[in-house]
């Protein structure tokens, strides 16, 4: 079994599922007491947050530079980032390192590719719905059409991320506020729905609409599982 490198803490509550998902699938396919080999290093968040929303990109990506280097120096064979929106700096914590790095758009990709997916909206913070780093890679990478809210529906995403689940609170209302978004999504003919944000499944699961869900955390948490596994 290869070890994993985890980043987390953005935030620490996707971070819980990212490592009970792992653990899981672990289990699954070995059996008995088996669990995964992970490292984890999880950031504080609150200053991450302040760089997104002013802009500093360069800033927070030598936060994540320096938290890819730690499950490397651990002994990690490879590492995952916890999180969407952080991937906006993912290609320099790549350059950083030696081991690969499992994109959490690849993983998504790679699924939606296998569903003939043609067609896809997109839930997740404003810098994951409106910058490229996510959207544009699984349009040129996989040659799926991928479509956000409109720009009041953005934002209120993206504000219960932050104001919300982030901080752990799950909210029926803010639940209904999501799925009326999905609802309009969906007049757009769209095959499915990636929760494109490492704490959106915390709102929304599969039982609430009938329309697909793809949550990121538990494709990436998968692909992590089988990499690890792999001969």
């Amino acid at each position: 079994m290869k070890t994993i490198g985890l980043i987390g803490g953005m935030s620490w509550e996707s971070s819980l599922l990212y490592y009970r998902l792992i653990n899981q699938g672990v289990k699954q396919r070995l059996g008995g007491l088996h669990s995964a080999q992970l490292l984890m290093y999880s950031v504080d968040f609150a200053p991450i947050e302040k760089l997104q929303h002013s802009g500093d990109w360069d800033g927070a990506a030598k936060i994540l530079i320096d938290a890819a280097r730690r499950p490397e120096a651990g002994g990690a064979d490879f590492f995952l980032i916890g999180t969407n929106t952080m991937h906006q700096v993912a290609g320099a914590a790549a350059d950083a390192v030696g081991i690969p790095l499992l994109h959490i758009a690849n993983a998504t990709g790679e699924v939606l590719r296998h569903d003939q997916a043609r067609r896809i909206g997109l839930l997740g913070t404003a810098f994951t719905m409106e910058l490229g780093f996510f959207r544009d890679r699984i349009q040129q990478q996989y040659g799926i059409e991928v479509i956000v809210p409109e720009l009041h529906d953005r934002q209120m995403v993206h504000d219960i991320i932050y104001q919300e689940l982030c901080q752990g609170q799950v909210d029926a209302e803010s639940r209904e506020v999501y799925l009326a978004i999905v609802d309009r999504l969906r007049a757009q003919q769209i095959d499915g729905v990636i929760l494109g944000c490492t704490e959106i499944g915390m709102l929304l699961e599969s039982r609430h609409t009938d329309i697909r869900l793809y949550d990121t955390t538990e494709i990436h948490a998968q692909q992590a599982v089988d990499y690890a596994l792999r001969e």
